[in-house]
């Protein structure tokens, strides 16, 4: 699958709550299963799923299967995810 160059804009990634709060989650937590994001974020399924394909698609988390488990994890070897890790461990230290 082809990506854009448009959907790396930092505007995409940040563009939205939803997705800034899964990211955060899985920089905090590095695997957790989609019931834990859910649960985690307060955000529903269908839009949980919908932002985690599109992390996914930007390479900056993975999706593993065990049976019929799904565990996403924040790819911390990928540049872009370990930079922002970085940024949001900075952020979040800062207020607390």
């Amino acid at each position: 699958m082809t990506i854009s160059k448009e959907k790396y804009l930092i505007e995409e990634i940040f563009g939205s709550k939803a997705r800034v709060k899964i990211l955060k989650t899985l920089a905090k937590n590095s695997e957790l299963t989609i019931s834990l994001i859910i649960n985690k974020t307060k955000l529903n399924y269908s839009n949980v799923m919908k932002h985690l394909n599109h992390l996914k698609n930007l390479d900056l988390i993975q999706e593993k299967k065990f049976g019929r488990i799904k565990i996403y994890r924040y790819k911390i070897e990928n540049i872009k995810a370990r930079s922002l890790k970085k940024f949001i461990d900075v952020w979040e230290d800062d207020f607390h």
